[in-house]
């Protein structure tokens, strides 16, 4: 068949190259596998309205399309076996049929043919059906290189402008670097902040969630402006003690979507300094409250407490409870971490927060479970009484827990030596295969004394055989 011309096509590959950012290869690549479903799909459009589709999903498995970058064109290529008597057209070809041409040709061998069909052949369905794949193929290789390109970023804050709306999501256009091209990012519902004003065109700094794969779609961006490392990335931009290492972030707790709209959202960042003459709250608030307020800004008003972290868990709670003014921690359960915090009545409802917010974000921060409680109405004895019932109650639970990890863990030895008994009863065959090689190993490894021993020993073995058959012979004679 003739090759089938296709004018422009270094050209067209040019511009889809430079139009996807996409190196030439995976062009040409998409262009191949795109011209090879059209040429199946001209193949079975050939049936259509005769019978069922003759074809079977992995029919065309031996089919290929060869480009010709120079005369601009391809063909349609097929490998078929050399066989005597042919049962399937498109996968073998008749060995006297080959004879004709190679002599020295065998049954077996495998031969490159062009089944190129005529231009005004392939049809209009099979046009459409190559321009379709190509530019899913395209789709997919640029999605492929996103996965990968984001996937090794190490800065995790992009800066994203609002394109459109989808259900609930904000669709965002995020680029990696200088001159990279801009791609698309999803910001689901639960990813907003409430503050936020997303309006077309507008400008935000996210955090890059992650990076899925996302069904009948492919690799797919998510951010979010509601993760706390967006929080960490603001706080390390603006504050030069943090970046230089003197100050370091220990712990951040965040409500950025409270559970109702009349609790706005709410930070709470736990510093410590490596230098003693460093304030980590004081660099991190900076003059007049002039750094936090670059933070405050980026995240639409949201209010940010900084907090001195402490070894001491008794001061760190007390910290992390600012700005409610506490008089006493009693750590009354440190293995289960579990903790009184009594504070003045006229703290009470300070410490705990609008709808549990503070004291909330406090037990985050901290890893502590913290009771609030009124000073002047604490009853040690009582509360110390509910405390060790709720101790016992967890050491039970710990003990039913232990105690169902011991039983499995018996089990699965149990399970595991009846295995191995099985095993010797009923060899498999990859057993009995390692037996061999392992008494061969051994044999190979005998001392040449031993060996000199077992050589012997089978030399009088089979003499005395021997002997034995002679005696057996000239008895029968006699008979």
């Amino acid at each position: 068949m003739a090759l089938v011309l296709l004018p422009g096509l270094n050209n067209l590959i040019e511009d889809i190259s430079e139009e996807k950012k996409l190196p030439a290869q995976v062009v040409e690549t998409a262009l191949r596998e795109a011209l090879l479903k059209g040429y199946e799909r001209y193949r079975r459009t050939l049936y259509l309205g005769i019978n069922e589709n003759p074809f079977e999903e992995e029919y065309f498995s031996n089919f290929d399309i060869g480009l010709d970058l120079e005369q601009e064109g391809y063909r349609v290529l097929a490998s078929k076996i050399i066989v005597e008597e042919v049962e399937s057209e498109d996968h073998q070809i008749a060995l006297s049929e080959v004879m004709q041409v190679a002599e020295d040709a065998q049954a077996g061998d495998t031969v490159v043919l062009d089944v190129t069909p005529e231009k005004e052949e392939f049809g209009r369905m099979a046009a459409a059906t190559t321009k379709q794949v190509l530019s899913q193929k395209l789709r997919d290789q640029q999605r492929r290189m996103i996965q990968e390109e984001f996937a090794d970023l190490e800065d995790p804050v992009l800066t994203a402008r609002v394109i459109r709306f989808e259900r609930q999501s904000v669709i965002m256009a995020v680029s990696s670097g200088i001159g990279r091209p801009e791609v698309e990012a999803e910001l689901p519902r639960r990813d907003q902040l409430p503050n936020d004003n997303y309006r077309a065109n507008a400008t935000f700094k996210v955090f890059l969630k992650e990076v899925s794969e996302v069904p009948r779609r492919g690799p797919q961006l998510f951010v979010s402006r509601a993760n706390a490392g967006l929080v960490v990335y603001l706080f390390e931009n603006e504050v030069p003690e943090i970046q230089e290492g003197s100050v370091r972030i220990v712990a951040v707790a965040r409500e950025a979507n409270p559970p109702t709209r009349s609790v706005g959202p709410r930070t709470k960042v736990a510093v410590d300094s490596i230098e003693r003459e460093v304030d980590p709250v004081g660099a991190c608030i900076g003059a007049r409250g002039s750094r936090i307020q670059q933070v405050v800004n980026e995240l639409r008003g949201e209010k940010i407490d900084v907090i001195r972290w402490s070894s001491d868990p008794v001061q760190y709670i007390c910290n992390s409870l600012s700005p409610a003014r506490v008089e006493m921690v009693r750590l009354v359960d440190p293995e289960g971490q579990h903790a009184h915090v009594l504070v003045p009545p006229d703290q009470l409802s300070l410490a705990i927060g609008r709808e549990g917010q503070n004291v909330r974000l406090a037990a985050r921060l901290t890893g502590w479970k913290i009771d609030i409680k009124n000073s002047q109405e604490y009853d040690q004895s009582a509360e110390d009484a509910i405390v060790a019932e709720l101790i016992s109650q967890r050491e039970e639970e710990e003990a039913l827990q232990k105690e169902a990890e011991d039983r499995l863990a018996a089990e699965q030895a149990a399970r595991a030596q009846e295995d191995a008994r099985l095993r010797e009863l009923y060899p498999l065959p990859e057993d009995e295969d390692e037996e061999s090689e392992q008494f061969q190993e051994n044999e190979g490894a005998l001392e040449p004394e031993e060996q000199n021993v077992v050589n012997n020993t089978n030399e009088e073995d089979s003499e005395g055989s021997y002997e034995e058959g002679e005696l057996n012979s000239d008895e029968d004679r006699t008979r």
